[in-house]
């Protein structure tokens, strides 16, 4: 922990670790996502917003979850609590943990919010589109408190950078026509990425999971996403990091800087996938 980690985030890395610490023999099916796997692959970058976050993002491969503990048991027994939406635990402090399954693997019933899965029901995890590439893009992290204090240290998947971009962006598309569920801090995580990670190998890895028979899609209509609407100072996802970052910045440069990083990502896409620029 160093002086600028907020509280907030300190309390949710520990909600999390309780999690990890609840779901046990799961935790081969688990995948980190949200914030606090943007800040594995990104530390503080330059920006004058310190990483932190008030949750915790887990993705789950149904496939590789076990029969026993039942997970709802598991994290009840920890002290976990439902909360009113599929898949929302409430830990410590009221810290919410969020787990989530791929759309495309959670099982019938679409328009439904809860993941179907086997044994466990329809409501210990949430259906989400866009997290189909963490499962695919991801690499083992040591996961440590942050708290000085707490020795706990677990060995989990995280997902990849390319993942993580395409999961922003196609959950900020979601929210476009409902501005007020709109997060800004959604555009500074993007940023984030895209100042931390050079533009060829976030690149190749949308370019891998486009040709992906789980990722693909998700990736294709994420690379749709940033063109339309990742390109330009004064499109939604620039602004949207710019908010995030209010007065402590020039919000031109940040605006500026977010639109000619993602034009840099699709053009080292572009020329991955040997298309032309105007290409989705």
């Amino acid at each position: 922990m160093t002086s600028s980690t907020s509280p907030e985030y300190v309390l949710a890395r520990r909600v999390l670790l309780d999690a990890l610490d609840a779901l046990g023999p799961h935790r081969d099916a688990v995948v980190l996502v949200g914030a606090q796997a943007v800040y594995q692959h990104t530390g503080d970058t330059d920006l004058a917003v310190a990483p932190t976050t008030t949750d915790a993002d887990i993705a789950l491969a149904p496939s590789l979850l076990r029969d026993e503990p039942l997970l709802e048991a598991a994290l009840r027994a920890a002290g976990f609590t439902l909360g009113v939406n599929p898949g929302t635990w409430h830990g410590t402090g009221g810290i919410a943990i969020d787990l989530m399954v791929p759309e495309a693997l959670s099982g019938s019933g679409k328009g439904k919010r809860g993941a179907r899965i086997p044994l466990h029901g329809n409501q210990v995890a949430r259906r989400t589109l866009g997290l189909e590439a963490a499962l695919v893009d991801n690499q083992e992290h040591a996961l440590t408190a942050l708290d000085p204090a707490d020795v706990r240290r677990f060995t989990i998947r995280v997902a990849g950078p390319a993942a993580l971009l395409i999961a922003k962006a196609i959950k900020v598309e979601e929210r476009l026509e409902h501005p007020h569920r709109l997060k800004p801090k959604d555009g500074l995580d993007m940023l984030r990425l895209l100042q931390a990670v050079e533009a060829e190998p976030l690149a190749q890895g949308l370019h891998r999971l486009g040709s992906d028979a789980l990722a693909g899609e998700v990736t294709r209509k994420a690379v749709g996403i940033l063109r339309q609407h990742g390109t330009t100072p004064d499109g939604p996802l620039a602004l949207l990091a710019m908010q995030a970052v209010g007065i402590l910045d020039d919000p031109d440069v940040i605006t500026e800087s977010f639109a000619v990083l993602v034009q840099e990502v699709l053009a080292a896409y572009d020329l991955s996938a040997g298309v032309g620029s105007s290409a989705l």
